[in-house]
């Protein structure tokens, strides 16, 4: 397959970008004509960021898994479409051509038709990373029906919540997942979500680690079974749903700066061409390449460049089921050896993770079909960017830093692999289509270069979110309505003398932990669960491993409360009603929080306190209790 419109040189980067900006119609409808229609549109492009309301390809027809698989079956069929990598070394991996994808795909559909799925339909999805957890999200998207993915991490608490939210009706599961050295039991957890989601009609259960599961009758069902009843009536071909290019193509659930997760909707059309463009650019793909991103499926990051970027661009892509460091430190190393993967798309937290185990697990590893490496989730710091550059690439490969959001759909600053300029720590250029801007805490724009303010986006692209699940409004305030007639990233930036964009965190309420956003509210309202802590706050702080740690400072109203074993009740605390990555790495017990006079918990001096930057506190005479600075500030873990 060939990408007539995959940039190769600078010059054409910045004639793209002109053009993308100055005529944005013309520019995404030149690449739209490289996709399959069912009907062209009328309109490219109509938007405006007050209500927000964007949409693109307005009255176009399509489905995205015509593009993803259908249209690769005359020319590509027999060349894999996914190759899976499981979590034990010792277990056969497993290559599904285009043409078994698309089978199973259709095969998988018709299950979901027979238990009642239908366009529109909400459909939870809870699985480990297998070649399954693929075929259903495809599936969904075949049918019409709108995918929402929780990461297998999540607790019970969290998938009721989202369940509740999206008032999915039907859940796609396994009995359990290995991670690592883990099995991880996914059908008892969905169990104890739907104690309070009795709404639920039918979860269907995919066998993999054989973990006993209770099968509760008229609601759960086997994959295996039914996959069984579609084979006795001959596999029939289903055709794909007739799709609005702005009908929903999926929901994902992110932290936000209140308790209550979003549900960040992406819609067809957009989705697709942006997710494509993007891959193929950044990454610089090459037709028959392994592209190996070692995302989770259940973040936007495994949506975006392991499924529908990679399989609408007719690429290979490799997925893992488990973690870099297990059964050894060297097992990323041993996958690309073994497949001979040529790019390599991972986080900072994984590459500073590995770099502890010194250089012990690369010996013996050629890693010479490496050709682009890439980082995403959160800002790669220098030390790590070399390491990743001399050791991984042999200096010889382009790292793409790429920033991007959940909401964002696709990479929107990023080098271009080997195409635009690279420099450590930088995500540099926006990609055609992408207008970014600096603005101070006023919402003036901060021209020129060799600065720094809050990043947003003036235009629209066409994979931004277009709402949030069932309340718009939120979408506004959240995104829209900090800074009038602009997309709010809710990250800080600078502007370098080159004009290179380098992202310096978040200015909001989220965290980033191992390039995962969790926001803080949702945090404390769980810590607050504790049945003896009376107030907490939580802010973020510098960790080796994970870029952020969360610090927590609980008020704690029993006796003995240094005591370690109440850290582990909290600790147990957020892990069952968030997961176990939103748990504290320190908790700091307080008799009080800096407030101000109304009330108001000062983060600010907190995340100073944890930073251990005591001389940079600032003026504390307007607070309540300025004395409770210092007794936190001599309580620092």
């Amino acid at each position: 397959m060939s990408y007539p419109y995959q940039i190769k040189s600078f010059q054409e980067y910045k004639e793209a970008w002109e053009k993308s900006v100055n005529d944005p119609e013309s520019f995404w409808g030149e690449i739209a004509e490289h996709f399959i229609w069912r009907k062209k549109w009328d309109k490219v492009l109509e938007w405006n960021f007050k209500e927000p309301s964007i949409k693109w390809f307005q009255g176009a027809k399509l489905n995205i898994t015509e593009n993803c698989l259908d249209r690769h079956l005359k020319t590509i069929a027999d060349q894999p479409a996914i190759i899976w990598e499981p979590n034990d070394p010792h277990e056969h991996h497993r290559t599904l051509s285009y043409k078994q994808l698309h089978f199973k795909v259709c095969q998988f559909a018709q299950v979901l038709k027979n238990n009642g799925v239908t366009k529109g339909d909400r459909v939870c999805i809870y699985m480990g990373m297998i070649p399954e957890l693929a075929i259903a999200v495809l599936a969904c998207a075949r049918i019409g029906a709108i995918h929402s993915v929780i990461f297998g991490g999540f607790s019970a608490q969290s998938i009721a919540d989202r369940l509740q939210d999206a008032k999915a009706e039907y859940i796609i599961t396994c009995d359990g997942a290995f991670r690592g050295g883990k099995d991880i039991p996914l059908k008892s957890v969905i169990d104890d979500a739907l104690v309070v989601c009795p709404f639920v009609k039918r979860t269907i259960v995919y066998t993999r680690t054989r973990t006993p599961v209770s099968m509760i009758k008229g609601r759960d069902v086997w994959w295996e079974d039914e996959i069984y009843k579609v084979e006795t009536m001959g596999n029939p071909a289903v055709a794909a749903e007739e799709m609005d290019a702005e009908d929903m193509l999926f929901i994902l659930y992110t932290s936000g700066s209140t308790g209550k997760p979003k549900g960040v909707v992406h819609t067809v059309a957009g989705y697709m061409i942006y997710t494509n463009y993007s891959f193929v650019n950044v990454l610089q793909y090459r037709p028959r390449e392994v592209h190996f991103c070692t995302a989770d499926i259940g973040w936007i990051t495994g949506h975006s460049y392991i499924l529908y970027g990679p399989l609408s661009a007719g690429a290979t892509s490799l997925m893992f089921e488990g973690i870099p460091t297990w059964p050894d430190a060297g097992r990323f190393w041993d996958i690309v050896d073994k497949h001979k993967v040529n790019i390599l798309y991972t986080a900072p937290t994984a590459i500073r993770s590995l770099m502890s185990y010194g250089l012990a697990p690369l010996e013996n590893k050629k890693l010479d079909s490496l050709r682009v490496l890439g980082t995403v989730g959160e800002p790669i710091n220098e030390e790590a960017w070399h390491w990743y550059d001399e050791h991984i690439g042999k200096k010889k490969c382009p790292i793409v830093d790429t920033w991007w959001q959940t909401e964002t759909g696709g990479m929107l600053i990023s080098n271009m692999a080997g195409v635009t300029p690279a420099k450590p720590t930088f995500a540099t250029l926006p990609l055609p289509g992408v207008q970014p801007v600096l603005v101070d805490e006023n919402g003036n724009e901060i021209e020129g270069n060799g600065v720094s303010g809050n990043l947003c986006i003036k235009a629209p692209w066409p994979g931004i979110l277009r709402t949030t699940y069932g309340d718009h409004e939120r979408c506004r305030k959240t995104y829209f309505s900090t800074y009038p007639d602009l997309y709010f990233t809710g990250d800080g930036c600078l502007r370098d003398e080159d004009g290179f964009y380098r992202i310096t965190g978040r200015v909001d309420d989220v965290l980033n932990v191992s390039g995962h956003r969790i926001g803080t509210a949702e945090v404390e309202n769980a810590i607050n669960m504790h049945a003896g802590v009376v107030e907490s706050a939580v802010v973020g702080y510098p960790h080796e491993i994970k870029g952020q740690g969360i610090y927590a400072y609980v008020i704690y109203s029993g006796k003995h409360h240094e005591d370690e074993l109440i850290r582990k009740d909290i600790t147990a605390t957020v892990s069952r009603i968030i997961g176990p990555i939103a748990k504290p790495d320190k908790i700091q017990f307080v008799s009080g929080l800096p407030k101000t006079r109304s009330g108001k918990i000062m983060r600010r001096i907190l995340r100073k306190i944890a930073e251990g930057e005591m001389e940079k506190l600032g003026d504390t005479t307007t607070l309540l209790d300025p004395a409770v600075v210092d007794d936190i500030s001599k309580g620092k873990l």
